[in-house]
């Protein structure tokens, strides 16, 4: 017998409850936990008061009823499958198990959520069955589903917050238009839609829808149509509203909304084209917003979900028409950009005058504008003979990249060409007067450039090179034999910086043989980003050496060819081939 003293102590022992017959009945019925005996089939032994008030229902009227089929179901009341049933598992396997958010449907029909604990029971090394506590957690659960939503709308505020932040830093990276919605589709295309599609306005008044990227990316058979933007009485459709400024469109169910917009009336070419496209996507959910603001809209973006589970809602629509306006801003720049491009080149190629091809010499020359994105520059360069028929050759590079720079490179063009032809002297001496006359009569900050004559009989020669440098890369001459060597004498200050005028600038000579090739260039040729200039004149030295004997025009052109990616300027070269004697 255990026995253990009376409260206060001192007495004769007395036995303990737990002795007393039917003591451990009265501690589960007095439990506030609820609990229900299973036996190893999942059949409901007993139950004790607080689970008869959780579930609703009365120990007398479950016992002996297959607790899975009487009590769980899933979060919507429906019958859940045997197999998804943890506690069964638990008690095939005879072991302990415990378990959060299962629903049990009470007697009233209404469903809790319960949080469970089961331990095996056994009899002499027999599995008898479970013991199973369950607490209702059904206000804890919605506490936590408030928590989780409100967690899952900052995650989705923050994807959202980035992904625009994300377009704005990368479309700001180019000014090129195709490039720029390139870019746009593979952001957007799929963490916000499953297809994108670009219309922008064009000044005859039509619109051309320029991009389409779906999940394998841009889709060339959906892009290139044109159509003509109908008049205003014509502008029911929604891609006709958003292009003539009206708001940012949301279409759930487009289908059904142009089946019964095509019943009315099948609208102006561009409204079918657009209910065309959404059908061929498979569109269950669209967005159509303007690019641009009202004030200038330059086009339309249209995003598509193919999800009927998954459509757009108003904060989407909040999202893409803040990207619109961001995106018709870039498309907007690109365009100025492209027409100031266009003339900058035009400029530069027309200023560009042919070249001479006195006596025996040679000459080729290419101008290649920087790749499309970056500005046009001030590169260009000059040959034509002198009153005593001496040939001048002339490369340089106006400090800038706008048409300011290619206006500079003009008036530098003109300004040598007369000073050199005017009076006879060194090549020194001439870019000494362009020099003091640049502050004056250009707008040019800074140019370098290379100024030479190559004198010599045009036909038999011998030719010997005299020039003068203003910070610019030096000429490379490629000698029969396989020889190649910078020039690097006649080094002088750039144009536009501090001259002692005391000091002229100086002058340089250099033999040059028969069948020789001398390649005057601007820095776009060997400076490329990442890399520095003594890599990139050796690159040129290598390359030139291994088209020595190439025609001048392939010389020329392979060499621009084989310039590394990744740069930014342009670039005036221009070659010179002696004869063979």
């Amino acid at each position: 017998m255990v026995e253990d003293a009376a409260p206060g102590g001192g007495g004769e022992g007395r036995p303990w409850p737990a002795a007393e017959p039917d003591f451990w009945r009265q501690v589960v019925e007095q439990l506030s936990t609820a609990l229900m005996v299973v036996d190893p089939v999942g059949r409901i032994l007993d139950a004790n008061s607080a689970a008869e008030r959780l579930l609703g229902r009365a120990t007398r009227a479950i016992r002996g009823k297959d607790a899975h089929d009487l009590l769980h179901r899933d979060a919507d009341g429906g019958t859940l499958l045997r197999e998804r049933c943890p506690l069964l598992r638990a008690l095939a396997e005879g072991a302990a198990a415990r378990g959060e958010g299962d629903s049990y449907m009470r007697g009233d029909g209404r469903l809790v959520t319960i949080s469970w604990s089961a331990s095996p029971l056994t009899d002499g090394g027999s599995f008898k069955g479970m013991a199973v506590l369950f607490t209702d957690i059904t206000n804890d659960r919605s506490g936590r589903r408030e928590r989780a939503a409100y967690t899952s709308a900052l995650e989705d505020l923050n994807e959202r917050l980035t992904l625009v932040a994300e377009i704005t830093d990368v479309l700001g990276q180019t000014l090129e238009t195709d490039e720029a919605l390139a870019r746009l589709g593979r952001l957007l295309v799929p963490r916000l839609a499953d297809w994108v599609a670009v219309d922008l306005r064009t000044g005859s008044g039509q619109v051309h829808r320029v991009a389409v990227t779906g999940p394998a990316g841009r889709d060339a058979s959906l892009e290139g149509r044109r159509e003509r933007l109908p008049s205003r009485e014509a502008d029911r459709s929604v891609l006709v509203q958003v292009l003539r400024g009206g708001d940012p469109v949301l279409q759930n169910e487009p289908d059904e909304q142009n089946a019964a917009e095509t019943t009315t009336a099948p609208g102006p070419p561009l409204a079918v084209a657009h209910r065309d496209f959404l059908r061929t996507v498979d569109a269950t959910s669209a967005i159509t917003v303007p690019l641009g603001s009202y004030q200038r809209i330059t086009g339309a973006l249209t995003v598509v979900r193919t999800d009927p589970a998954h459509p757009f809602d108003a904060a989407d629509l909040a999202v893409v028409s803040d990207i619109g306006r961001r995106v018709g801003l870039v498309i907007d720049n690109a365009r100025r950009f492209g027409r100031q491009r266009a003339v900058a080149e035009a400029m530069q190629h027309n200023l560009l005058a042919p070249l001479p091809q006195p006596g025996r010499l040679r000459l080729a020359a290419r101008y290649q504008p920087a790749p499309a994105g970056s500005q046009v520059g001030g590169d260009w360069y000059d040959a034509f003979e002198l009153k005593d028929g001496t040939l001048a050759l002339v490369i340089g590079d106006v400090v800038g990249h706008d048409l300011t720079a290619a206006a500079g490179m003009a008036q530098l063009h003109g300004i040598l060409r007369s000073l050199a032809w005017d009076r006879t002297g060194s090549p020194g001496a001439v870019v000494d007067r362009l020099d003091d006359s640049m502050p004056a009569i250009t707008t040019v900050p800074m140019a370098t450039l290379v100024l030479a004559q190559v004198e010599g009989h045009p036909h038999t020669g011998p030719w010997t090179l005299r020039w003068t440098n203003a910070g610019h890369p030096p000429p490379l001459l490629l000698s029969p034999g396989g020889h190649a060597q910078y020039l690097e004498a006649g080094q002088g200050i750039i144009l536009g910086a501090p001259l002692d005028t005391r000091v002229g600038r100086p002058d340089a000579t250099h033999p040059l043989p028969p069948g020789s090739t001398l390649l005057l260039y601007t820095d776009g040729l060997v400076e490329v980003p990442g890399s520095d200039l003594g890599t990139g004149l050796e690159r040129l030295r290598r390359h030139a050496l291994a088209l020595a004997h190439a025609p001048l025009d392939t010389l020329c052109d392979h060499l621009l060819a084989r310039m590394p990616p990744g740069s930014t300027d342009d670039v005036a070269l221009l070659a010179l081939r002696l004869p063979t004697l």
